[in-house]
This record gives structure tokens, sequence and C-alpha cells, in this order.
């Protein structure tokens, strides 16, 4: 769901470009993205990281591990960010892009991403819109380009339809099943839900009821 134009986004991320990497910045980080962060750490790129709290978040709860935020809306990575950065927990293990993640291969190297988290994606449910989804081949293909053999992917969502094909997407490709990774309702799982972090989204829906179907795989 797009947001509402922010006026003030637009000044915001030009004045914090440490943070937020422009996509045209990004892919001449290629190789290089350790480079901005403090400790030399496994890489955790989120696709689509709308408001930003699941990756500040993780980035809070694991501070051992370097973290990004992809997000193509100005609004959103504007927001996400400068939430981040008004938190009173300090992250340098966070960075921000705005960027397209159908270009994941253009901005990072072979085994450089160690996972990638897709969550609550667009479902895009008309048929005709299917190269659209983050689950796609093409995507799948830009994924595959980034990680290492075993890197993981992880995938969340309340849509059951997103789900099905998504599962159906994976194994066609050959991202091969972890064990118990497979969730039909994420949130009666106790064990999983100890290192879970929630998203806006993931809040809102199980909120009301609906199940959260869960997806964690490797290459």
């Amino acid at each position: 769901m797009r947001l509402r134009n922010k006026k003030w986004a637009a000044a915001w991320l030009n004045e914090h470009d440490e943070l937020v990497i422009t996509q045209d910045r990004a892919t001449g980080l290629q190789g290089n993205w350790q480079s901005l962060f403090e400790n030399n750490a496994p890489l955790h790129v989120e696709i689509g990281t709308g408001k930003g709290q699941f990756i500040i978040g993780m980035a809070k709860k694991y501070p051992n591990i370097n973290f990004i935020g992809m997000e193509l809306q100005e609004s959103a990575v504007a927001v996400a960010a400068r939430k981040a950065d008004e938190d009173e927990q300090s992250l340098p293990n966070l960075r921000f892009i705005y960027g397209d993640g159908a270009g994941v291969e253009t901005y990072f190297s072979k085994g450089e991403v160690a996972k990638i988290y897709l969550n609550f994606s667009d479902p895009w449910p008309k048929t005709r819109h299917e190269s659209r989804r983050l689950t796609y081949k093409t995507f799948l293909e830009g994924y595959r380009a980034v990680l290492p053999t075993g890197g993981e992917i992880a995938f969340k969502t309340d849509n059951r339809g997103l789900f099905e094909y998504s599962l159906y997407s994976f194994a066609e490709f050959g991202v091969k099943f972890n064990p118990n990774g497979i969730s039909l309702n994420l949130h009666e799982d106790s064990d999983k839900m100890l290192d879970n972090v929630e998203t806006e989204y993931e809040q809102k829906f199980s909120g009301a009821g609906f199940p959260i179907y869960q997806f964690i795989g490797h290459f």
C-alpha cells in the first residue's frame, strides 16, 4: 500500500545520505557494503521494508548482524529511516536503500548477502501481474545471484493465495525448504514466536485474527 506523499521526505533524505543510500550510489557499492558499517558482520536485507518496524526491530535485537532495508517508495523509506535515526538506541548496524528490489543483483555481489526477508509483499492477485510478485522467478534469480550456497530466504504473508503460489515458485526454482520452515499459523507456534519480530502489517492482521504464513528456505 502506497503511503501519502510526505512533503518533507526528499529534503530529509538528502540530509541523511549516510543512512539512506540512493539507487545510483547503491550500484557503486556492490561488493563493498561492509565499508558502511562499524563491524564486518553477516549482511541481511529486507526487500520492501515499508515503514521500517521489522528491520529496526531486527537491528536492535541482533547488533552483531548488519541490516539493510530496501524500499522503492520515497515517503516510506523516509519514514522508516527517520524512525531509525530518532530511536533512543543507536543503530550503527542499519542502513537503507532507496531503490527497486527488482535490481538486487546490481547492488550486491555473489555471497555478499547472507539472508533476504520478504515481508507482506504486495500479492498482485491478477494473473497478468504475476511477474511483479517478489517470489516470481525473475526475482528469485536476483536473490540467488547475491546469496551464497545455503543463503536463506524468509517470507511472511497474511495472503493464503500468495503463500501457496510462492511455495510452488520456490519449489520450481530449486529453493530448499528448511526443516520446520513452514508455518500455516505462525502466531500459534510459541517456539517460533520467541524470535519473531513483527511488521506493522503483521500486527494488524494477526490482531484481527488472520493467520500469518511463514516460509524459511535456502539455496
